[in-house]
């Protein structure tokens, strides 16, 4: 597919998602929303050989959040009774949830609206000191489409998550460092450097047990602990049938790095 808003790469079992409207902050418009995103996201699921997604912006920023034209057709179509139009973003939340490989979120800038929810459906967010961070629906008096509410509680805790969505203020980099937006934090000329280097070591991990692992943190923030034992054990019995099993304790024996393929 040939794409007009977002770029995306892949090489070495690492596909990167690179929102491409630098001109407007990567602000999401129709095209990106409903079908480039979910596309590109659908993609890296299912590619066998892709082991992460990064998902950056290209320019200054990160995603400003929906285009203020785009917004108001999704308004004038729910007010006259038009087919919904924001589809897009909840679909590509969710496959990022619920593929089984690592994302990670690169912050070169702002994120704002539903940049700021795609960032957090990541599965860790790196960014530079340019990072911020808005719920921004508030301000413009909407409340966030995008999971946010779902996803920041859980991250920062409820008092964090209250005082950033009802107000809507900006966060900047330090700030969601320490309360845990941002996982790390690293001078913007190393913001390349640092993430590809943790998307390596994820890459050359062992894909079915963390595939396992990544289902079993986001099921375990739902469910009672005898349930979430039930599911481990589950999991523990398919990979450890795995080929990647036998060559991560021959590896160990051996003193080597392992060499996971998946199977």
């Amino acid at each position: 597919m040939k794409y007009e808003t977002i770029i995306y790469e892949k090489a070495n079992n690492i596909a990167r998602i690179t929102l491409n409207r630098p001109e407007v902050l990567n602000a999401i418009n129709r095209q990106m929303e409903s079908v480039e995103l979910p596309q590109a996201v659908f993609d890296a699921s299912r590619d066998e050989d892709v082991r992460v997604l990064i998902i950056t912006g290209a320019g200054r920023g990160f995603c400003a959040g929906g285009d203020h034209k785009f917004l108001m057709e999704v308004r004038e179509q729910r007010s006259t009774g038009g087919v919904e139009a924001r589809g897009g973003i909840h679909d590509v939340i969710l496959e990022l949830r619920r593929m089984g490989k690592p994302t990670i979120a690169m912050v070169n800038g702002p994120a704002a609206g539903a940049g700021f929810g795609l960032a957090l459906a990541c599965d860790m967010r790196i960014g530079s000191e340019n990072a911020r961070f808005r719920v921004a629906f508030t301000i413009i008096g909407l409340t966030p489409v995008d999971g946010s509410v779902w996803m920041l509680p859980r991250i920062v805790g409820i008092s964090n998550a209250c005082r950033i969505i009802f107000t809507g203020d900006v966060v900047g980099a330090e700030e969601a460092h320490r309360i845990g937006i941002l996982d790390k934090l690293v001078p913007a000329e190393k913001l390349e450097a640092e993430t590809m280097a943790l998307a390596r070591r994820l890459a050359q991990g062992p894909p079915i047990a963390i595939g396992y692992d990544k289902m079993m943190i986001y099921k375990g923030l739902d469910i009672d602990l005898e349930t979430h034992l039930s599911y481990t054990g589950l999991s523990e019995r398919v990979s450890m049938a795995s080929e990647d099993f036998m060559e991560g304790i021959k590896a160990f024996a051996e003193k080597r790095q392992p060499v996971f393929r998946g199977k």
